[in-house]
């Protein structure tokens, strides 16, 4: 196999020859130039095998959902995606022989690599290490000063909503174990092939009052909104846009249940102003892609309006039986703090 820096030179350069970059790969570290009137927008995922994706997943699908994750979170800040590093963990011993080493690393790179031209993002520098596999993703964007959604901004009154449709992660994830390997199934696309929402964060930036992506299940980052913010919320269950094919998988009841607490979705969650509501949609209709009013934000803490069986989404370092999902080292698969 080849040695750690010839590994890097072979499938992950060249490294940097994007916007604002005065130095990239091949020095201690990477000088990056920030446009001016923008603020940097920083972000890190680690991506790990057999909590984050199962083992078996094809390398080109695990390149490109690792990066994609990690856009995500930019995308939830309303941020242009500009550069990133990337930590390599390779399992050579479970890959086998350096020619299967060889194709699972161009591959991955192609997915990885694919994407970052995608989102015009450059990769400017990481490292490569072995032990079991695992990926180490920090994404770095820019936006207009004083402009980038946040958490904490929802106010009463408020409409909650969602891009896409939502359960496409846990429906995804839930077919794999059951065999399914065609990764033309939209469910399966949803959960290992990821789109992370940039335009439609950038779209909303000044529209919205507050944003999230959707990662560990709409109540759980729904949660995470709501004490940001100090509102409550009020749903519609069935309002809640599902993914396609998600209820003949799974059945209404659990289909409902993936929307609500699967996690893995990477949609955007955002609540805006009800006089901003029209100016909402159509600043997204050019790009192709819904929102969804699934509730309003009020002033009583708490949230209202799904079945009180619904459970809660993912945590790590948690019990997951108490919360409905699975135990991600057991089964092969999990969801993205």
């Amino acid at each position: 196999m080849l040695a750690e820096f010839d590994l890097i030179q072979r499938y992950f350069t060249p490294l940097a020859q994007g916007h604002g970059v005065a130095l990239g790969g091949g020095d201690d570290a990477a000088l990056l130039t920030p446009a001016t009137g923008q603020q940097l927008v920083v972000s890190v995922d680690t991506s790990v095998v057999n909590v984050h994706f199962p083992p078996d997943a094809p390398a080109k699908a695990i390149g490109h959902r690792a990066l994609a994750v990690a856009l995500s979170d930019l995308a939830a800040m309303g941020a242009d995606s500009r550069w990133c590093l990337m930590a390599l963990t390779l399992d050579q011993q479970r890959l086998g022989d350096d020619e299967v080493v060889s194709t699972w690393l161009q591959a991955f790179a192609q997915g990885f690599l694919a994407l970052c031209d995608q989102h015009e993002t450059t990769l400017v520098g990481g490292d490569v290490t072995s032990g079991s596999l695992s990926v180490g993703v920090t994404v770095m964007g820019e936006v207009p000063s004083g402009c980038a959604l946040t958490r904490s901004g929802a106010q009463a009154g408020d409409v909650i909503a969602v891009t896409g449709a939502l359960g496409g992660g846990g429906g995804g994830l839930a077919l794999w174990q059951q065999g399914e390997r065609d990764l033309t199934h939209p469910l399966l696309a949803r959960y290992l092939l990821p789109v992370p929402r940039l335009a439609a964060g950038r779209a909303l930036r000044e529209i919205a009052s507050s944003a999230l992506d959707i990662s560990d299940g709409l109540l759980a980052d729904l949660t995470h909104l709501r004490e940001a913010s100090g509102v409550g919320a009020v749903l519609d269950a069935d309002a809640i846009p599902l993914a396609e094919g998600l209820v003949d998988a799974l059945g209404p009841q659990q289909a409902l249940q993936a929307a609500l607490s699967g996690g893995d979705d990477y949609e955007l969650l955002v609540t805006v102003p009800q006089a901003h509501w029209a100016q909402a949609e159509a600043a997204l209709a050019p790009l192709n892609v819904t929102l969804t009013a699934i509730g309003r934000c009020v002033e009583e803490l708490g949230v209202s309006g799904v079945p009180t069986e619904a459970k809660t989404g993912w945590q790590h370092f948690v019990e997951q039986s108490a919360s409905g999902r699975y135990r991600p080292g057991n089964r092969g698969g999990g969801a993205h703090e």
